[in-house]
């Protein structure tokens, strides 16, 4: 069975795992558009006897977060949008094994983290890079990343902007499992889980998630303030503007 949703296609195979896979190559970059399509899709799949599901993407990246470049500064609204669908997506009742090919960056991390697991490539790369940019970091990565990483290298990563390949990535919990092959890897994880009994598979991931979605939502709009409020500030401008000049950032400050 499949289906599509806007940028997004959706499959479930007779084994019950179901791939969703974005359609935005080659950085994938996301709206709030996007996510809903990835909403709705995995909603659908559900609907179809999914067990387990794959989010993957086309192209060279898994996602690149927001197009700055392309779309400027985001709006309170925008953002809101964009974070309610994420919000939908954690609570979702399917296990989704998240497959990292090339780079998951700011809030293509946060995305990654949503999952339950990642699969990436020794290749792959893991940037939250908001520091780098002069604004905080979104997408639940306040509560997704420290219960991954723990809260020392959580702090690690988010204020240095540090970017790490995916062996490094499995070292330290960030990524589960590597593979030559994002996708096929992260196919095989979810079979082993379609292939466990399905109410006992989502009672245990219910009791293991406990609470998360809550903290999520929370953790969101926490986020979203301080974001929105250092949007306005001489280092958030400094910061993209080296970003897409590709040269380093000489923050003051202010």
């Amino acid at each position: 069975m499949n289906a599509a949703f806007g940028d997004v296609t959706v499959t479930v195979d007779d084994d019950g795992v179901g791939q969703v896979e974005m359609h935005r190559p080659p950085a994938n970059y996301f709206d709030a558009s996007l996510l809903d399509d990835v909403v709705t899709a995995m909603a659908w799949a559900d609907r179809h006897g999914c067990r387990a599901a794959v989010l993957c993407s086309e192209g060279s990246h898994f996602c690149a977060g927001l197009d700055f470049g392309a779309t400027g500064t985001p709006t309170s609204e925008g953002l809101e949008a964009l974070y309610r669908r994420a919000v939908d997506l954690v609570r979702g009742p399917t296990p989704i094994v998240v497959a990292v090919q090339g780079a998951a960056v700011g809030g293509g991390l946060g995305l990654a983290m949503a999952g339950d697991f990642r699969v990436g490539a020794a290749t792959s790369r893991f940037t939250a890079n908001f520091a780098r940019l002069g604004f905080h970091q979104g997408f639940g990565l306040s509560v997704t990343l420290p219960r991954a990483v723990g809260h020392q290298r959580a702090l690690d990563l988010l204020t240095t902007g540090a970017r790490i390949d995916g062996t490094e990535a499995l070292r330290i919990g960030l990524c589960d499992r590597l593979s030559d092959d994002p996708r096929a890897g992260a196919r095989a994880l979810a079979a082993e889980i379609a292939g466990s009994a399905p109410q006992a598979v989502r009672s245990i991931r219910s009791t293991l998630r406990a609470g998360l979605a809550d903290e999520f939502a929370a953790a969101l709009e926490h986020e979203r303030g301080e974001q929105l409020r250092l949007m306005g500030t001489d280092d958030f401008r400094e910061g993209i503007e080296a970003s897409l000049a590709r040269r380093p950032p000489r923050f003051t400050g202010r």
